[in-house]
């Protein structure tokens, strides 16, 4: 899904001016989920979804290493693909976060339709206010902006070894243990450390 019907009044209306950069940066990735902040609201995003191609769910489920007892929390989880596909293959419970309602509802009727309702669950919610200290896996496809503000989170709420994977964007200095190409697509992987590494925060 992208944007909206011609018909739909926007929902704001900003000088394009002031978010030129993030424009330009989605635009160099046909396919990212293009993520603008609301002036009325800085700290919710208006979120126009683009759906992760399945090699790139599987890659990235791959290069999270799941294993048994492991939880994942999908960032920004869309149609619930990542979620619903981490239950299917691995048998672990999975978590969506997803601020659009109607994303949502698809999200969970996905997750019948696949028979794995009982292991995943998909919240309406704020990424940036949800507690993510239950998550051994964090899976995200975000803006590179938007994963510098994830991080010191990620690092706070984690547990030291729970395993952060990123399509399409790092996160600056904080180096990944592991980068694959998938296609046109990048995938990058990170092992929590034991403790924050400076300049992080």
């Amino acid at each position: 899904m992208i944007g909206t019907p011609a018909e739909d009044p926007p929902r704001y209306r900003c000088p394009i001016s002031r978010f030129w950069p993030i424009l330009l940066a989605a635009a160099a990735l046909p396919g990212c989920g293009q993520l603008l902040p609301s002036p009325e609201d800085p700290g919710h995003q208006d979120i126009h979804y683009v759906a992760t191609p399945r090699p790139v769910v599987d890659a990235m489920l791959d290069m999270a290493e799941i294993r048994e007892g492991d939880v994942l929390y999908d960032l920004g989880s869309g149609d619930g693909r990542i979620p619903i596909e981490a239950a299917k293959a691995h048998g672990i419970r999975a978590v969506g976060i997803e601020i659009d309602e109607k994303l949502v509802e698809r999200a969970r009727r996905n997750a019948r339709k696949a028979g794995v309702d009982h292991l995943v669950t998909f919240r309406q919610a704020d990424l940036f206010e949800t507690d993510l200290s239950e998550a051994s896996v964090v899976t995200l496809y975000l803006l590179p902006t938007l994963n510098l503000r994830l991080r010191p989170k990620l690092l706070e709420e984690l547990d030291t070894g729970s395993r952060v994977v990123s399509h399409a964007f790092g996160m600056s200095d904080w180096r990944p243990e592991e980068e694959r190409q998938v296609g046109s697509r990048k995938v990058y992987r990170w092992t929590v450390p034991e403790q924050f590494v400076p300049g992080f925060e």
